[in-house]
């Protein structure tokens, strides 16, 4: 099942080693948090080895999201949603998995690229737009589906573009609402604000419904 599908294959070189190790780290505890020396013990590599592939930590981090996007890009890219022949049913079936996905504590399904910019948005213009590119690019993989759900729903007044922007800002919200929840209820919180912009889609999207 594609839930239980690994995002990435484990790790070979020492690069995508540290990569991995900041994956985990950063979504456990922050960037800031996470330092070069917890970065090489984690991944089990030597500090000569992290400046061997990343000139900083920053360099790092503008890496980590490139990393995390192309990863969970070609996750989405692979899911069955895709194989529907009707858009509304593809629009409503990512959201279905990202419902899906949400389990666990908070680290374990938030979005690296949304923890890092939360806290370098003003002080890492690199990570920043690395960022950016990350959220936004998952934002329009999703636009094609969308705009052709739009014009076979008859749906006015909204855009795919901003619509695909939309699911991208109620799901990094329902992280934020997830780690401040915080413990057992964590998830469920996320699946519910998840659940509300799949009601929302299926109205919008069902001619006659909106």
């Amino acid at each position: 099942m594609i839930p239980n599908q690994p995002f990435r294959p484990a790790p070979v070189s020492a690069r995508d080693k540290l990569l991995e190790a900041a994956v985990k780290l950063v979504r456990e505890q922050g960037y800031a948090a996470t330092s070069v020396d917890q970065l090489c013990q984690a991944a089990g590599v030597t500090k000569g080895a992290f400046f061997h592939h990343f000139a900083s930590k920053e360099a790092l981090g503008v890496a980590l999201a490139d990393y995390w996007s192309s990863s969970t890009g070609a996750f989405f890219a692979s899911a069955p949603f895709h194989h529907a022949a009707d858009p509304i049913d593809r629009v409503l079936g990512y959201i279905d998995l990202r419902i899906t996905l949400l389990a666990g504590p908070a680290e374990s399904f938030s979005c690296v690229a949304g923890t890092m910019v939360q806290e370098v948005f003003l002080s890492s213009d690199a990570i920043r737009a690395a960022c950016h590119d990350s959220i936004t690019g998952n934002a329009r993989a999703l636009e094609d589906d969308l705009a052709a759900a739009l014009a076979q729903s008859g749906a006015k007044g909204v855009t795919a573009t901003g619509l695909a922007r939309h699911v991208q800002a109620v799901i990094q919200g329902a992280f934020i609402l997830a780690k401040a929840e915080g413990g057992a209820e964590a998830a469920g919180l996320a699946r519910e604000e998840l659940q509300h912009l799949r009601r929302y889609f299926q109205l919008l999207l069902t001619p006659g419904e909106a």
